[in-house]
């Protein structure tokens, strides 16, 4: 019996070493190393990219920037702001290996990527559309079939394209072409590569308007997926998740949040990109009490 015991309290203490280590202090981390890294998409035009100047600028980093100050704000100090170019291949695993504190880009949250990370509040909402050269003539996205389009390697709208494909909406299949970047997507299509590029409605708006020719190309066919942006945080810390949430709600609150999203997207933007009804509602049943 004694023997029992004592295997119960050395499996228990196991258990809540075993959590306790699961679980992330990232506030403590941020204020120890007097740094807040964050993750941003590079060529995510307007969410993150780098301007004229080379400086890293964008939607999502003004609204990383407003959690710095908040940090700062909390901590009582000083801290550096950096922030590390990342794809949809590396953003997940340099959260989950505490490389980063969190990121910022536009990444879509899912219920899988939930086993190793967790997401903030939704702070943006499209869906996963196709772009094309007016000269191809394409109306809708079944017009592709038996194409190539190219996606994001890791990416949702990847994922979307090979779910098409497997449930038979495409016939024939397209053929997909896979890339790092959506810079190298939009490479493709220019060069002949591809015949469509697939991206959240927002990222195509932005790879448009920044195109030699914007009117040479074209957004086609409905919503393939629904994507839901969060911001990407380590898994098993809520003191933290809460913190970011609090203050995303104050941004919703407070005008600034949408001070922001008129900069960046409203018609004088940098890609308009009208917000709907749905995205409005959204916000509005996020803001929680404060």
């Amino acid at each position: 019996m004694r023997k029992l015991m004592l295997f119960s309290t050395l499996l228990m203490s196991a258990l809540v070493f075993t959590s306790g280590a699961m679980a992330a202090d990232t506030l403590k981390k941020i204020s120890d190393s007097g740094e807040f890294i964050v993750g941003a998409r590079d060529g995510a035009i307007p969410f993150g990219f780098h301007n004229a100047e080379n400086e890293h600028v964008g939607f999502s980093i003004d609204l990383a920037k407003e959690f710095h100050k908040a940090l700062e704000e909390k901590l009582g100090k000083k801290l550096e702001f950096k922030v590390m170019v990342v794809n949809p291949k590396t953003r997940i695993p340099l959260v989950a290996n505490g490389n980063l504190n969190m990121v910022t880009g536009a990444a879509t949250h899912t219920v899988p990527r939930e086993d190793t990370v967790d997401f903030s509040l939704t702070f943006f909402l499209t869906g996963s559309q196709l772009l094309v050269e007016k000269s191809g003539n394409y109306s809708s996205a079944k017009d592709l079939s038996g194409k190539k389009i190219g996606a994001a390697q890791g990416s949702t709208n990847e994922k979307a394209i090979r779910d098409l494909n497997d449930s038979g909406f495409f016939n024939p299949p397209v053929k997909m072409v896979i890339y790092q970047e959506h810079t190298q997507g939009m490479l493709a299509l220019n060069n002949g590569v591809i015949n469509a590029y697939c991206g959240d409605g927002i990222h195509l708006a932005g790879m448009k308007s920044k195109a030699k020719n914007p009117d040479d190309y074209i957004i086609i066919g409905e919503m393939l997926s629904y994507d839901p942006y969060g911001f990407i945080l380590p898994e098993n810390d809520s003191n933290f998740r809460d913190f970011i949430n609090e203050h995303l709600i104050r941004m919703f609150v407070d005008g600034r949040y949408m001070t922001y999203y008129e900069n960046w997207f409203g018609v004088n933007g940098v890609v308009p990109y009208p917000m709907t009804d749905d995205f409005k509602t959204l916000i509005k049943l996020q803001s929680w009490p404060l």
